[in-house]
């Protein structure tokens, strides 16, 4: 019997290193506060690697965004409330269920889209509108939910839940890890006044 070829572990390269350093800083700081010198020391690789894979700091900040919205954006939202709960009304719940176990997470670090729209007020900024356009793609999903429990208006509604979302996502890096509950306690009473009569 033939010997068995060893296993290798693919090394990353550096566009993956230095996009892994950006994500963890960008996370935990902040993408404003975290300069390219960190990013690059904390990858390991020269700076010239950061500007031959990325061209600036700016395309690596939009770069980071698309991956934690591929990580933490709608369709992990999706897939977890699919999972836990059949009805659109139990599904709409279920969404503060997750972020009670997410702020619980000693790993919580609020949410970057958020902060990277408080840090580049400006909405003709490419980082501010990629961040915005993430977070509406959340917002379009709660829409869905509202319109398959037949909620009249389901944008207005889903406006006001995503209000509910996004702020108990402030008040748990405020420090309120129980924000998802007391969230979750005022979505009951607005789902159960805008479900038709006949809504579970």
């Amino acid at each position: 019997m033939p010997d068995a070829q060893p296993q290798t572990t693919r090394v990353p390269d550096a566009r993956e290193r230095v996009l892994e350093s950006a994500y963890e800083l960008f996370c935990r700081r902040g993408v404003r506060a975290v300069g390219v010198d960190a990013v690059v020391s904390n990858a390991g690789v020269a700076r010239m690697s950061l500007y031959r894979n990325f061209g600036s700091k700016d395309e690596l900040a939009l770069e980071f965004l698309r991956l934690r919205e591929e990580r933490w954006g709608r369709a992990w939202i999706q897939a977890q409330v699919q999972a836990r709960a059949e009805t659109p009304a139990e599904r709409l719940l279920a969404i503060f269920d997750i972020f009670d176990e997410w702020f619980g997470d000693g790993e919580f670090v609020g949410c970057p889209l958020i902060n990277v729209l408080l840090e580049t007020p400006d909405a003709t900024s490419p980082l501010h509108r990629a961040s915005a356009d993430a977070l509406a793609r959340v917002r379009a999903f709660v829409v869905g939910l509202a319109e398959e429990a037949g909620i009249e208006d389901p944008e207005a509604f889903a406006a006001q839940w995503h209000i509910l979302m996004k702020g108990s996502i402030v008040a748990a890096a405020e420090g309120d890890r129980g924000a998802a509950r007391q969230a979750r306690a005022v979505a009951e009473v607005l789902l159960r006044a805008r479900l038709p009569a006949d809504g579970d």
